[in-house]
Formats: C-alpha cells, sequence, structure tokens
C-alpha cells in the first residue's frame, strides 16, 4: 500500500486554531513555514497515522477532526511503532527523520474529554521529527518511509 500526505496544518501562535494548508514549504530552520513550533528540535513536525486516528475515533464512537490531535501532518498507510525511531519520511524533497514517540498531553483532553487516554497507546498519538533536508509538500504527495539500519551483534 502506497502512504499518502492527506493532512497538513500549522498553528501561527500558542494555542491558537491549527490552520488546514494545501501545500506548504518545510525548512530545517523553520519546520513548516508560519508555524509558532518549527525551530530546530527533535520536536520541530509532528505526525499523525490516520489510520491510528481512525482507530481513536472508532473507539470515540464518532468522527473528530485530526486537527485536534494538533499535529502537523497525516499520512495514510503507515502505522507508528517503536522500530520506526531513528527512520525517515521522505515527501518529495522533504526529509523527516522520526526522532521519538509522540506523547499526548493534557491539552488533549482541553479539546475532548477522555482524548488524551485514547491517544495513550503507544504511537498511537504519532511521532515528532526534525527536518533533515528541505522541500515543499502537498495534499495527496506519496511518503516514503526508510526503516533506520540496524546493528549487527558485536559477537
Amino acid at each position: 500500500m502506497t502512504a499518502i500526505l492527506e493532512g497538513i496544518a500549522r498553528r501561527q501562535h500558542k494555542r491558537s486554531p491549527m490552520e488546514r494548508l494545501a501545500r506548504t514549504t518545510v525548512t530545517r530552520t523553520a519546520g513548516i513555514l508560519g508555524d509558532f513550533r518549527g525551530k530546530p528540535s527533535k520536536r520541530q513536525i509532528t505526525v499523525l497515522s490516520s489510520d491510528s486516528w481512525r482507530a481513536v475515533e472508532h473507539q470515540f464512537g464518532q468522527a473528530i477532526d485530526w486537527r485536534v490531535r494538533r499535529a502537523n501532518l497525516l499520512i495514510s498507510g503507515i502505522t507508528f511503532g517503536d522500530f520506526d525511531v531513528g527512520s525517515t519520511l521522505t515527501i518529495g524533497q522533504l526529509v523527516l527523520e522520526i526522532t521519538q514517540e509522540c506523547d499526548p498531553c493534557h491539552r488533549m483532553d482541553d479539546q475532548i474529554p477522555g482524548l488524551q487516554a485514547l491517544l495513550s497507546p503507544a504511537f498511537t498519538a504519532g511521532v515528532c521529527c526534525r527536518v533533515v533536508c528541505d522541500g515543499t509538500i502537498g495534499l495527496g504527495d506519496e511518503v516514503l518511509l526508510k526503516k533506520r539500519q540496524q546493528q549487527a551483534p558485536l559477537f
């Protein structure tokens, strides 16, 4: 199955609503242009699996706009796990390194009571990434997950 970029969002200020984008440029220095949290860090860009989000909606019993999760990118066709930390996501020229699991915070419950608990199982809330290579991305772009190289045992 091909992985696809289904959603792009940014926040211009802390606690402001997530703004939908159809296309944007992402850089190592600014993250998603116009996003207040884009400065270089292990949490520069957050990525949510639409497959995991659908499972959350199913448990909740109704559809929920994915932007409530406050992630920057929504991707179909990939479900994240421990083995993905250190791997890369490529969308066109953009390359992101997966740095860690994204843990859901109390702000989830501020938006929808009980959402933090629904997002608590491993990697359900997505992954945090840092930008490795700048690029312009758009809805419908293909996403490639390249697994990190496993180190061979020393003996």
